[in-house]
């Protein structure tokens, strides 16, 4: 899944998606300009995906991590959310989201936060997660989720184990959590249990070292956290999502090929390079390698693809392209508003 800096299907872009077919495209402010030209870019994307429709994602919290235009139903902070005190409103919510994320084509939220804010001093986490304690992350996570994918956008909860607890920033470094295993499965981890119980379909990985869970690796390159803990442990069998492999996490420590190929080994079914074209023609040229030399297992690739299949039967198929027509009566409409304001109404002022 790639991104790019682009705000239509410029001829270098088509001709780079023809030559190396990715399974999907992540947008951020950067490509979006108001409801019509998301829907046009959505569209061009998907027409050159020939038979296999993309994965179109977004990184649409809410609060300071949405990536859309004002036009949209923009909705607060994940804490603010939570501080009304309704899972039925967290649930309305993520369904106006996806009710509008759907109208301009885009089919997966990069949502919710299931990490707990269990250290003040996080400077990335803070009002992205619904709060301190495990059990109304786990309630206002699962509402989330449901809202979402009620409404045929899939969710993909993040940052596997937790980034909650961490004090550095993986964007530009590798943090490392000193929690015990203990206290990760009784705080960190319940969350995302809960998450995988009520029908979560896709799992970002964090950037993060636990030393408890694996003395060597992040989670993001750690088979025993990704084929131990979350598969086999915890019972995921949905779609394992790299966060974005271009971080200083990963990029101070390896060589972003070198990265992707361990990944994929640890156990990540779709691998995330959020802007550079130049690092993901790196990549796809890299793991071409790896499978032609049998370094990388093709009978784990075929597994990742039956689940990325599986998600795309769910969410994307049958694709229709956008009529754009149709979106003055879906974007920013007053009932959607309506839902933003009882949030804010029930919400503690100070958050």
């Amino acid at each position: 899944m790639i991104g790019f800096e682009e705000t239509e299907v410029t001829p270098d872009l088509r001709a780079w998606m023809e030559d190396f077919r990715p399974g999907g495209v992540i947008l951020f402010s950067r490509n979006l300009v108001n409801p019509e030209q998301i829907a046009k870019l959505t569209n061009d994307l998907q027409a050159l995906a020939d038979n296999i429709p993309l994965l179109i994602a977004i990184d649409q919290e809410g609060g300071r991590v949405s990536r859309l235009p004002s036009e949209f139903t923009i909705f607060p902070p994940a804490a603010t959310v939570a501080q009304s005190g309704s899972t039925e409103l967290a649930y309305q919510a993520a369904a106006v989201t996806a009710i509008e994320l759907r109208s301009v084509g885009i089919n997966m939220n990069m949502a919710p936060v299931l990490d707990i804010h269990t250290n003040p001093a996080n400077p990335i986490i803070g009002n992205r997660a619904f709060g301190t304690e495990p059990e109304r992350v786990c309630l206002m996570g699962a509402a989330t989720i449901a809202g979402l994918q009620d409404h045929r956008v899939l969710a993909c909860g993040k940052h596997f184990p937790g980034h909650g607890d961490t004090s550095t920033d993986s964007h530009l470094e590798l943090p490392t959590v000193h929690a015990s295993r203990l206290r990760l499965e009784e705080t960190e981890l319940q969350p995302f249990r809960y998450a995988i119980n009520h029908g979560l379909q896709a799992m970002m990985t964090a950037h993060v070292h636990y030393p408890a869970l694996d003395p060597t690796y992040p989670a993001t390159l750690s088979p025993t956290i990704l084929s131990g803990l979350l598969r086999q442990d915890l019972g995921f069998s949905g779609v394992i999502v790299s966060d974005d492999l271009e971080m200083r996490a990963i990029l101070d420590h390896a060589t972003i090929g070198d990265a992707a190929i361990r990944s994929l080994q640890a156990g990540a079914d779709l691998l995330l390079i959020c802007k550079s074209r130049a690092l993901a023609t790196e990549t796809f040229k890299t793991l071409h390698r790896a499978v032609t030399s049998q370094q990388l297992d093709t009978t784990h690739i075929q597994a990742s693809l039956t689940r990325i299949h599986a998600v795309k039967q769910q969410f994307v198929y049958p694709y229709h392209p956008i009529n754009v027509s149709t979106l003055s009566g879906i974007v920013g409409i007053p009932s959607h508003r309506d839902v933003l304001a009882s949030i804010m109404n029930q919400a503690d002022p100070i958050v």
